[in-house]
């Protein structure tokens, strides 16, 4: 043997001793620090969680093994948050020798973890921590959003194990009275293959799920479907007995294709469909929404710092295909954008893609042709005012065959119309030449036509339903409030909701009259002429007050073509709020001094956009008395309350 052999030998004989000693003090010492380790994690249970976390007992077991049992948590002065009986688990030595816990195996038998919440308080609170750092301008370099959540995930699916057996394990929720359970009566996940059996029961229902197909949380992959086990739809727990919202679908599919990171930034693709979703809440629609069969094939990006779905993305509902594009960014700017996509479309196939229930005056609606449509949405939290919204819509001979509940043409002819008062149908007015009150355009006083106009939709003869300026105007102005404090709703719009629509404060109506407008207006149904003619023939002007020649006579004694510009600008004020007129007359029918405000704010405006001359005001009359039926009103009321409305809110188009 050369002396090179023999010093490789006591190499390797000092490699091997030192590796037995390892090995030694590994099985000699681990379960005393093992108690240590548990001894740390319920300090830190009791100081940073105010919980006490609790093991009857603790050992290894094998190489690799650890056997737990008797595991709680349970928050000071609240219910316990969770219990498991035994849990039997291996670890992967080479990962957590530099510094990774890989969870191989796991098996754990009757446990549960329970949330609940009573009045405010809940047992859970501790565990959620309030961390504004995300959106915190000033700490912006310290975003890193990829690698954040590529750690953070990479970290779950490790804690996730590739062999994995689960026995009675419960998730119970109580809030405050709103009962939910989920209990997995058996889970396992085997060479890749994952079946489930679940058991879950609220308020109002039981059923027994299923989730099976394949995972593998070290290759981040995963395909897997969620179903009924007898074959009845999947109803949606906790949400219909806490917020009334009702929810259910057959099937739902989900794929996980690929999450890696690339040059700085995490990438997720895969894909999730679902199968006759149905959803019903009184703010969505008055019945239940269906979507038949909806897919996203979804590519995410999340970068250093931004988080974007991709413009490679897709969404399809059952015929109709678009690309979404949606980032939220802090990269200079804390900036929203959005960019929908829908390429050359069959007009019918967007028509039957349609949710049901949610569009239900257009159920049986035929159209041909095709059409494409981009929109373009940009907002810059510190720049509001800069806001971008941009939308085309461009068709190729399109044309409606057959209408479906909402015939737009019967604008065109003589029709009874019903309005609608806190949901309660009124009486029939008839708009046409056989009501004695029906006022032919023509008959109209141009200063009562440019006074609506002026308040309700300046524009209206030039636009196609919508004004681009006023709907930004209206976002800009909902995003700094905070809330829904301005519309942008045209004539057009309005007379839509009035003549086919009910007066329902639901999602589904208000895209319906984005949509029939749409229709009516880049279709040429009804000309310009007649669509105003009827807005002025069916709006209300004041109790049971409908169309403007029972305006006219109610408060002025007048016909429609014998108002003057004050008369025309009065009435033309109370369009919006037509039940407050009582409060602007004095019991002895004068206008009070906050209406003379208003009606010499309107007269400015009309004359600067050259709607009134100097001659048209010349000899009215200083004071404004209201002589018709409606003076029956003031005398009931003695005193006006404070009007609240100002100046600003007279007209959305006064920009």
């Amino acid at each position: 043997m050369t002396v090179l052999q023999r010093r490789l030998v006591l190499a390797a004989k000092i490699i091997g001793g030192i590796l037995l000693l390892l090995l030694i003090s590994y099985f000699g010492f681990r379960n005393v620090i093992l108690q240590k380790s548990i001894v740390k994690i319920q300090e830190k249970f009791k100081t940073e969680y105010k919980s006490e976390f609790k093991i009857g007992s603790a050992k290894f077991e094998g190489f690799s093994g650890l056997v737990m049992q008797d595991i709680s948590i349970v928050p000071h002065n609240a219910d316990t948050l969770m219990r498991v009986q035994k849990l039997n688990t291996s670890v992967n030595l080479g990962e957590l020798l530099i510094g990774e816990l890989q969870i191989g195996k796991l098996n754990m038998e009757n446990g549960f973890v329970l949330l609940v919440k009573k009045g405010s308080k809940k047992n859970f609170e501790s565990f959620i921590k309030k961390n504004d750092s995300l959106t915190t301008q000033n700490n912006i370099e310290e975003k890193q959003y990829a690698q954040k959540f590529y750690k953070l995930l990479s970290k779950a699916l490790n804690l996730v194990p590739t062999d994995m057996k689960l026995r009675n394990f419960s998730l119970f929720v109580n809030d405050n009275g709103s009962k939910a359970s989920v209990k997995i009566i058996a889970l396992s996940l085997e060479d890749e293959i994952l079946a489930t059996n679940i058991k879950v029961k609220t308020n109002t229902f039981s059923q027994e799920w299923r989730i099976n197909g394949n995972a593998n949380p070290r290759k981040k992959t995963a395909d897997v479907r969620l179903y009924n086990a007898d074959t009845t739809s999947i109803k949606v727990p906790y949400l219909d007995d806490r917020y009334n919202f009702v929810a259910s679908f057959d099937t739902a599919h989900i794929v996980l294709k690929n999450l890696n990171m690339k040059s700085g930034e995490m990438l997720v693709n895969g894909l999730a469909s679902i199968k006759n979703l149905t959803v019903n809440h009184r703010r969505i629609a008055s019945e239940d929404v269906k979507i038949e069969d909806a897919q996203f094939n979804y590519d995410f990006t999340f970068g250093p710092d931004f988080i974007r779905i991709d413009s490679t993305s897709t969404v399809q509902i059952n015929k109709l295909k678009f690309h979404p594009f949606i980032e939220y960014s802090i990269k200079n700017d804390t900036t929203y954008a959005m960019q929908i996509d829908i390429p050359q479309t069959k007009a019918q196939d967007f028509i039957d893609a349609l949710p049901k229930g949610l569009f239900s005056n257009f159920d049986g609606m035929q159209a041909e042709g095709s059409f494409d449509y981009k929109l373009d949405f940009k907002f810059n939290k510190n720049k509001p005012n800069d806001l971008i919204f941009e939308s085309q819509f461009h068709k190729k001979s399109l044309n409606i065959i057959k209408y479906g509940q909402a015939n737009l043409s019967k604008l065109n002819a003589p029709f009874v119309y019903r309005a609608i008062d806190n949901g309660i149908p009124q009486r029939a007015v008839i708009v046409g030449e056989t009501n004695i009150n029906f006022a032919p355009l023509h008959e109209i006083s141009p200063y009562l036509r440019n006074a609506v106009l002026t308040m309700e939709d300046p524009s209206f003869f030039s636009h196609n339903g919508f004004i681009g300026e006023a709907f930004k105007q209206s976002i800009i102005k909902n995003i700094k409030a905070k809330k829904f404090a301005r519309g942008a709703s045209t004539i057009s719009m309005q007379l839509v909701k009035n003549v086919f629509l009910t007066r329902e404060k639901t999602l589904s109506r208000k895209l319906e009259e984005i949509l029939l407008v749409y229709i009516l207006e880049n279709n040429r149904i009804a000309s310009k002429s007649r669509m105003f003619e009827v807005y002025l023939n069916i709006i209300e002007w004041g109790p049971n007050i409908y169309g403007i020649g029972e305006a006219s006579n109610f408060y002025f004694s007048k016909k429609p073509s014998q108002l003057s510009v004050a008369e025309s600008i009065y009435l033309a004020s109370i369009v919006p709020r037509p039940k407050k007129f009582m409060y602007q007359f004095t019991p002895e029918g004068e206008l009070r001094s906050s209406g003379y405000t208003k009606q010499r704010y309107i007269t400015n405006i009309m004359f600067r956009r050259g709607l009134l001359q100097t001659e048209d005001t010349l000899y009215q009359q200083n004071k404004i008395y209201a002589n018709g039926p409606a003076s029956a009103y003031f005398k009931m009321k003695l005193s006006a309350p404070v009007d609240n409305d100002s100046i600003e809110d007279l007209t959305e188009f006064n920009f």
